[in-house]
């Protein structure tokens, strides 16, 4: 059995502190400063990360092979099973002419504001695909969607990338909590309410920070009543649901009250017409994309997302994904690795789950074409074009997640961990910081809190703080990491014409995420020092 050395350069914690993180910053300097397309970003990180698992922590090189194998092998499924289903239901509202008409929709029945279609857009509809989908899929719709009206693709991703921040603790029904809570034996409800409490603040205060980057401080002046209704509403509901419903459907009904309270709101009160920010003619006038496509009712844009909701919500309370399951023991793997700081065996169990959340975003697609009688030749079409825009996500997601899977066999990431926690008086300021680094490495706040739930908990006991407040930061700080990683990025792009230029989306969004993410820790202070 190998055991994972915590501090294997020189007995320097700092050293070893700072090569553990090499993957990391390798990854981010090719992405953000040389601007290399995600998939080299990541390969490179890999590389390096071997590198630093074989010859610093002397992690054997078939445990290596087998690490990384699991995380391609996770990659696939579940993580770009449910990507590229929404993104396969995506080209099926693009092949039936919904997506245009979802268009035509919002052009007819919001103001001709390019601000206000943001706010609805990028905050609120982006928020409830993430309710149901995530896995970058809700940034890669959305931003298409923003594209068609008349948004820069840079602007567009930018944007919903920060917006799509303050949903992910609650994404998914709620996965990364449930996860949090079987990891590390705390309350679900007591964390979802704990959780709701730190991400409120920042979902009311977000959309605010996008307006000021996108229209300047001025623009508050003009449409501060929609923003108010928007984040207002979904912060309001975002606490009562996590604190007394269930934090299960927590961003499906905030992210729900948010866009239909918003919506309703735009029919009583409507900002002063200003031109500088309004819609070109030539892109209301835009006739359908292809001949033959959608020139019916426009609520039939709503199609496609009606039926995902539905069919994913009725999927999880009838729990269709269970049918099947099995939990598979890594060859080579599973109870071969010692976690010195835990003091326990590392368990390498891949869930193979057929009927996963993946499955019931396809069988929406298709229940789609159904609805909107779509030709067998344009589904094929549509399955055609998923593949050529998904391919790259799958290769960059792979390696990333390999080299996520690669540093947690290995020890890096707990080395990371220790010597965060290591920090004393400050660890509550930075804690944060655990799940921003692994959701940067993973792309999912779900296993972010796999990762470092129980680290966060151990860590607090340790200095004698509250174990909830902290395995909530580690979710909470994770949502904020998000926007830079280059899972979510990739598959944010896949449906732009900015393919090759993840690194340009990174440096537009690291700055951004590196503020929010200090905001939180003062929070997490605030909430462990003075609140309690």
């Amino acid at each position: 059995m190998f055991i994972q050395p915590l501090v294997p350069a020189g007995h320097s914690l700092v050293l070893s502190f700072l090569l553990a993180a090499a993957p990391i910053l390798t990854t981010l300097v090719l992405m953000g400063v040389l601007r290399r397309p995600a998939w080299q970003a990541t390969l490179g990180g890999l590389i390096v990360g071997v590198i630093m698992a074989l010859g610093v922590w002397g992690l054997p090189v078939s445990l290596a092979l087998a690490s990384i194998s699991n995380g391609v092998i996770f990659s696939f499924l579940p993580v770009m099973w449910i990507a590229l289903s929404a993104l396969f239901l995506f080209n099926i509202a693009m092949e039936s002419g919904r997506f245009d008409a979802f268009r035509q929709w919002i052009i007819t029945h919001l103001p001709n504001d390019r601000r206000i279609m943001l706010v609805v857009l990028g905050f609120c509809f982006s928020a409830a695909l993430e309710g149901v989908a995530g896995f970058g899929t809700p940034v890669a719709i959305t931003s298409a969607l923003l594209i068609m009206l008349g948004f820069p693709a840079l602007e567009a991703l930018t944007y919903v990338l920060i917006f799509n921040s303050a949903p992910v603790a609650f994404g998914g029904l709620g996965i990364p909590i449930t996860v949090l809570a079987s990891i590390t034996g705390l309350p679900a409800d007591t964390l979802g309410a704990t959780i709701g409490h730190q991400i409120a603040p920042f979902a009311f205060f977000i959309p605010f920070y996008v307006m000021v980057l996108y229209a300047g401080w001025s623009t508050l002046r003009q449409i501060w009543p929609v923003l108010v209704v928007a984040s207002g509403s979904f912060a309001l509901t975002l606490v009562v649901v996590s604190s007394w419903v269930t934090y299960s459907l927590t961003n499906v009904l905030s992210s729900c009250v948010s866009l239909l309270a918003t919506i309703a709101f735009l029919k009583i009160w409507q900002p002063t017409p200003d031109p500088t920010h309004a819609i070109d003619d030539r892109i209301l006038q835009q006739a359908p994309r292809k001949a033959g496509d959608w020139n019916g009712p426009h609520w039939q844009g709503w199609i496609p997302w009606i039926t995902v909701v539905l069919v994913v919500i009725v999927w999880d309370s009838l729990h269709i994904a269970k049918i099947g399951a099995m939990p598979i023991h890594w060859p080579g793997l599973d109870h071969q690795v010692f976690i010195s700081l835990y003091q326990k065996p590392y368990a390498a169990v891949w869930n193979f789950e057929p009927l996963g959340t993946g499955t019931a975003i396809l069988v929406s697609a298709l229940l789609t074409a159904l609805f909107t009688c779509l030709a067998p030749r344009k589904i094929w079409a549509a399955l055609v074009t998923t593949a050529r825009q998904g391919w790259l996500a799958v290769v960059t997601v792979a390696l990333t997640i390999g080299l996520a899977f690669l540093m947690n066999y290995s020890g890096m990431t707990y080395t990371l961990g220790y010597a965060v926690a290591s920090t004393g008086v400050l660890f509550p300021f930075v804690s944060v910081f655990l799940g921003w680094i692994a959701v940067f490495l993973t792309g999912s706040d779900t296993s972010g809190n796999a990762l470092f739930g129980n680290l966060q908990v151990a860590a607090a006991h340790q200095l004698s703080l509250d174990p909830v407040v902290f395995a909530s930061a580690n979710s909470s700080g994770g949502v904020m990491g998000k926007m830079i990683s280059p899972q979510n990025i990739t598959t944010g792009v896949a449906v732009t014409s900015l393919k090759g230029q993840e690194g340009v989306v990174l440096a537009r969004t690291f700055k951004h995420s590196l503020f929010l993410t200090i905001c939180l820790g003062v929070m997490v202070a605030v909430q462990q020092f003075i609140m309690r």
